[in-house]
């Protein structure tokens, strides 16, 4: 009997799982904390709005019953605030589920995919799985180098993905770089921009959605894990012309977007206020650690986004294990190819206090 690994599809088979945050849970089981502080996996101290909670309660009575499997009345919010059509949105299980349906929509064994790196990993998992060949630039001050993605681009190029903010280094490419870029890229090329930190963004942020409006081939993720503090409910979508979404719906799951993420998520896009204290929480986050990181004397990535990408000048694996002891997940970058530098994501002042107090302990 041959063995199990012998029988799997062969561009898998060196395929790593991706590796999440570490729970906050596991952490208090194993080290047998009290208090423990999860900043590993940028998602919004603040929580999701009261109007969401209000929400999932009135749905929660419904589960014995199926979703809307086309989630209507979610793209119709979604279309409504955004001017664009409902058969204009997809709707996913998180954006990850939206980036797996565009391999598996478009992406040939050995046509290649565009990708700078260090960035998010699942674009090479998605890419892998289908056989693609991946194409890799390097960042060019800890940010997409536009002209070199270009010159990955062949005439085998399907997909090309640019994450806007990037993860994990917060940094985004602004509107004269994209515009730059939208016109070099040949037009065959579908380019996908993962906008899942767009909220944090600021003024100077590319307005994606009018490449869309111009028939070109683009796909915009957007997601309510980040900002709207959905993530446990998973919830995402792509913004892209009606006949990109009429053949990733020959595939898309019937189900993939469940009551209680659709009841959230449409509650949630009617309390600006939420946003707004989440954006103020961020800012004032990300001052107060800039200042304290500076006076450890840490080189920092200034970050467009709710996490900060931290230069440790020593081991970040042994930085995070550290800070694991004192309750404090962060996420160490050497799957990410950068062996000294953690990420932590910008939390409550609280939060932003017990790990600079906690990293002060371990520096000392």
């Amino acid at each position: 009997m041959k063995k199990i690994r012998d029988l799997i599809r062969p561009s898998i088979a060196d395929i790593l799982p991706y590796p999440p945050g570490k729970p906050i849970e596991e952490v208090k089981r194993e080290l047998g904390l009290n208090e423990v502080i999860k900043l590993a996996s940028n998602e919004n101290a603040l929580g999701p709005s009261p109007k969401a909670i209000e929400a999932i309660k009135k749905a929660v009575g419904d589960i014995n019953i199926y979703p809307d499997g086309n989630s209507f009345y979610l793209k119709q919010k979604i279309a409504q605030k955004l001017n664009v059509g409902m058969d204009e949105i997809f709707m996913g299980n998180g954006t990850d589920e939206v980036i797996r349906v565009i391999t598996e929509a478009f992406l040939n064994p050995d046509e290649e995919v565009v990708i700078a790196w260090p960035g998010f990993v699942i674009y090479s998992i998605a890419t892998n799985v289908m056989a693609g060949t991946l194409k890799s630039t390097t960042l060019k001050n800890y940010t997409h180098d536009l002209e070199a993605m270009l010159d990955a681009v062949t005439d085998k190029t399907k997909l090309l993905f640019i994450a806007n903010p990037n993860n994990p280094t917060g940094t985004i490419v602004d509107k004269t770089q994209v515009e730059f870029f939208m016109k070099k890229v040949p037009e065959d090329v579908i380019v996908v921009f993962d906008e899942a930190y767009y909220e944090y963004a600021g003024d100077n942020f590319p307005d994606t959605i009018q490449y869309m409006r111009e028939g070109r081939n683009v796909i915009i993720l957007r997601t309510f894990s980040k900002i709207y503090g959905l993530a446990g409910l998973r919830v995402g979508y792509g913004i892209a012309k009606k006949e990109i979404f009429a053949e990733m719906n020959r595939i898309r799951q019937p189900f993939n977007v469940n009551r209680l993420a659709q009841a959230a998520a449409i509650a949630a896009l009617d309390d600006e206020q939420q946003i707004k204290k989440s954006k103020a929480m961020n800012e004032e986050g990300k001052k107060f650690l800039y200042k304290e990181l500076e006076s450890f004397g840490l080189e920092y990535v200034p970050t467009s986004a709710n996490f900060i990408l931290v230069n440790m000048a020593r081991d970040g694996k042994e930085v995070f294990e550290k800070l694991l002891r004192e309750g404090v997940i962060v996420r160490p970058m050497g799957s990410y190819d950068m062996p000294n530098f953690i990420r932590v994501t910008i939390g409550k002042l609280s939060d932003n206090i017990k790990f600079i107090e906690s990293l002060k302990k371990i520096l000392k």
